[in-house]
């Protein structure tokens, strides 16, 4: 066994673990907003509230970064992943904001199915996370991540051309792909976190 003069800061695990559940929480209150239009503004700023408060842990992890002499694993992997997680909690708030900004009053098909996906996303990322001080049995959740992310590919794919079958104005059109968009970014961002943490498994293998 290794002996260690100075111990890994072990404090970066709980930093990650308050990001995953703050886009969990984050995720289901914007498939709340996008199932109850038009929207209401106390959703919204219940999301704006969450999207803050993973600044604040983003914050965090930059103070740990700059002060731990020892990191659990290499600080550009420390970075990268803070940095995914809060993309996710950002992008959540940017589908929130533009929904309430461009009055988005009437739901669209296909975008509740993309909503539940990112909250089954977001919950599959808590999950990972925790594994993160172990970094074993990873797989099943890696594997889970990638098949939500392909899903919600399609889902995206199927909004898209609803809104461009001629049924809908140049203005929904508009709309609703910023909207569409920012969803489609979050869940994104969760698969870019997934590919972080696998690639820090393959480096401590």
């Amino acid at each position: 066994m290794r002996f260690r003069l100075i111990p890994r800061d072990e404090g970066f695990y709980p930093l990650f673990d308050q990001q995953a559940a703050h886009a969990a929480a984050t995720a289901l209150q914007l498939e709340k907003l996008m199932r109850s239009l038009p929207v209401l503004p106390d959703r919204v700023d219940t999301i704006v509230a969450a999207e803050r408060a993973g600044d604040e842990v983003m914050r965090s992890v930059r103070l740990r970064l700059e002060t731990s002499i020892v990191t659990p694993f290499d600080r550009e992997d420390i970075q990268s992943l803070a940095n995914h997680l809060d993309d996710v909690l950002d992008e959540m708030r940017a589908a929130a904001d533009l929904a309430q900004v461009h009055k988005v009053t009437s739901s669209l098909p296909g975008v509740g199915d993309l909503v539940g996906l990112l909250c089954r996303i977001a919950d599959a990322n808590v999950e990972l996370i925790a594994k993160l001080p172990t970094l074993k049995k990873l797989s099943d959740d890696i594997d889970r991540i990638d098949m939500l992310e392909r899903e919600a590919d399609g889902v995206y794919r199927r909004i898209m051309a609803e809104l461009f079958n001629g049924d809908h104005d140049a203005l929904e059109i508009l709309k609703w792909k910023d909207v569409v968009e920012a969803i489609e970014r979050a869940i994104n961002a969760v698969q870019d976190a997934s590919d972080v943490v696998e690639a820090i498994a393959v480096k401590h293998a």
